[in-house]
């Protein structure tokens, strides 16, 4: 190798890669279940080769020995999927929210193959993560996760131990906000099922005899599913400008 590239070289471009690699197997968009891995590999080495100019300096010196050098990479894995994970985990917001309007217009038995996940999830939930993957490459928003790829290696330098306590911490308050923010992004409809079933609750009293289940059940979709797409273009912008803010953690910003 020491005629197409020196061993410190060698070694740097390798804890480059170990790092992306590990961030792009579990971001959004491109750590997708249904990209072949050999894809996202490929193009994490590619990105690795691009960033070597501007991060070679960064990298310690050469490990003395194979201990050392295990333990170097992996660091970087390990940095690497805390920063893909938390990525990720943004993401459970719109799921959460799919799954809140399912249950309110009583569609949560429809299931279908989530591509982004191993197990089925609700119609509704899938539709929202698609489209929120959409969104991620319609604003350019995969720009910001590369630079703050670039700027992680700043906030987690080379040879430093692994902030496992402070990554635990940002990882359940992503998960908190994103569950809160999926509750948010369905008040819409949950408002609607609460006025609905209150209103069929009344005519049930008021009319006993009425068939309140075969009437409002129809009514419940019809209705709910218009209020969902109405709101659909707010969710949208709300979600995104979060997804923003939560990379501009990452970012300094």
């Amino acid at each position: 190798m020491e005629s197409y590239a020196t061993a410190q070289q060698v070694y740097a471009a390798g804890l480059i890669f170990a790092r992306l690699g590990a961030i792009v197997m579990l971001m959004p968009g491109l750590g997708e279940t249904f990209i072949p891995a050999r894809i996202r590999l490929s193009f994490a080495l590619a990105l690795s080769l691009m960033l070597f100019p501007l991060l070679a300096g960064k990298v310690p010196l050469l490990a003395t020995g194979a201990g050392d050098f295990g333990l170097a990479v992996i660091r970087e894995v390990v940095i690497g999927l805390l920063i893909g994970a938390i990525l990720r985990l943004f993401m459970t917001s719109l799921a959460t929210a799919g799954e809140i309007v399912s249950l309110q217009t009583t569609l949560s038995f429809a299931q279908t193959a989530n591509p982004m996940q191993a197990a089925p999830s609700t119609t509704l939930g899938t539709f929202l993560g698609l489209i929120g993957i959409v969104l991620i490459f319609a604003t350019d928003l995969d720009h910001l996760f590369i630079a703050a790829i670039v700027r992680s290696f700043d906030l987690f330098p080379f040879g430093r131990d692994v902030p496992v306590a402070d990554a635990g911490q940002l990882a359940v308050q992503t998960l908190g906000s994103s569950f809160a923010l999926g509750l948010q992004l369905s008040a819409p409809v949950i408002v609607f099922s609460l006025v609905f079933n209150v209103a069929a609750g009344l005519v049930g009293r008021v009319m006993p005899q009425f068939q309140v289940f075969f009437a409002a059940t129809p009514l419940i979709v019809l209705l709910g599913l218009s209020v969902f797409a109405l709101s659909l273009g707010s969710i949208g912008i709300i979600w995104i400008d979060r997804y923003r803010g939560l990379l501009g953690t990452f970012l300094g910003t």
